[in-house]
């Protein structure tokens, strides 16, 4: 198996690095593919929010021209098919445990290309800080800027972040795992965009904040693929 993506994601890459998920001629069709969510051990709620990844899948594949798979995996954080999937997306409210093989498994995909979306579904930072110091021990969570790349994509967030759900009412904020130049992990904080990515009797939010929701997490993607 190809040491990131296998054979087909990794001609997707090589084929359409300088266009990202964009289709280049009106005939043309990118290759279909899977983005993930991570499982993880610890008690804490992986699973949350089940509408919002197939919700994000639809609105990228109608606004931004992406073939991505409608079947949304999910895959072990220790799992050696994490190198099948080039976008991984996380959540949750509780508490988070990654054992020594975890932490080998998600550092060799990071490393290799990969990439984790962190979504603080409210609660988790508190337990994610500590797992991803272990994951790599020599970065540091750093806030991005707002003039950072991923909030200048088709759809711009001149200033950060939008804020999706109120909470204790911070700012949101967007930390990032920047490793030789690659922003490796986006974690994003009092933001709650999976919850803003949701079907909208979940959470009743109003449809222009559903829409900031789902135009950051497109940001989010074609962000990913264009910077390869």
């Amino acid at each position: 198996m190809n040491i990131f993506l296998g054979a087909k994601v990794s001609h997707l890459i090589r084929n359409m690095a300088f266009s990202g998920f964009l289709m280049i001629a009106a005939s043309f069709t990118p290759p279909s593919f899977q983005i993930a969510l991570l499982k993880y051990s610890g008690g804490g709620d992986w699973y949350a929010n089940p509408t919002s990844l197939p919700n994000l899948v639809k609105f990228a594949n109608a606004n931004l021209g992406t073939n991505i798979s409608d079947d949304v995996a999910t895959i072990d954080v220790g799992s050696p098919e994490i190198m099948n999937y080039p976008f991984i997306h996380m959540t949750g409210h509780g508490n988070i445990v990654f054992s020594e093989q975890e932490i080998s498994n998600l550092r060799s995909y990071l490393l290799a290309g990969g990439f984790l979306h962190i979504d603080d579904n409210y609660g988790m930072d508190k337990y994610i800080r500590p797992q991803l110091k272990k994951v790599f021990p020599e970065l540091e969570l750093i806030e991005l800027p707002f003039d950072y790349p991923i909030y200048h994509q088709k759809f711009p967030f001149p200033n950060g972040l939008p804020k999706i759900h109120e909470h204790d009412g911070k700012a949101p904020q967007g930390f990032g795992l920047i490793h030789e130049g690659r922003l490796i992990v986006f974690y994003t904080y009092e933001c709650d965009l999976g919850d803003g990515w949701e079907d909208p009797d979940v959470h009743h939010d109003s449809e222009a904040t559903r829409q900031k929701a789902l135009q950051m997490g497109a940001d989010i993607l074609q962000y990913v693929f264009n910077s390869r």
